[in-house]
């Protein structure tokens, strides 16, 4: 792989700090109170949601751009899930993404399943958690 870019963020776990190495990121954490925290911070399954999102997004958009179709109204909301499984926790992750009218059915979905491929996060997860596909 060439290496474009390597984001580095140090924490001490669930419930402490998570600090990016160029300070833009500084971010208290907690347990969320399904789990029995307090909820007085992130989580981890929040970041994870808000990365996958947002480069989902941006992967639709590249998609959109080479195809010549506009997909400036489009939005991708991510649920991450953490729940157990055999091997102790897992993830699950549920992708909505929201179309506009312009952009409903084969088309639209073409569009979010070529996003699915290109996107490093949907990479990274394939084989390894499940990832639900949600068009709206």
């Amino acid at each position: 792989m060439d290496v474009l870019y390597t984001a580095a963020v140090t924490t001490n776990g669930r419930e402490g700090r998570t600090v990016s190495s160029d300070g833009q990121l500084d971010l208290a954490l907690a347990m969320p109170p399904a789990l029995g925290g307090n909820g007085r911070g992130t989580n981890p399954e929040q970041l994870f949601a808000a990365g996958y999102a947002a480069c989902f997004a941006s992967s639709l958009g590249l998609i959109g751009r080479e195809a010549k179709i506009d997909t400036k109204d489009v939005s991708v909301s991510a649920e991450v899930s953490i729940g157990k499984d055999d091997t102790g926790f897992g993830l699950a992750v549920t992708l909505r993404v929201e179309l506009p009218d312009s952009l409903t059915g084969e088309t639209g979905t073409r569009l979010v399943e070529q996003a699915h491929q290109l996107c490093p996060y949907s990479k990274a997860t394939q084989g390894n958690i499940p990832v639900e596909l949600v068009v709206e």
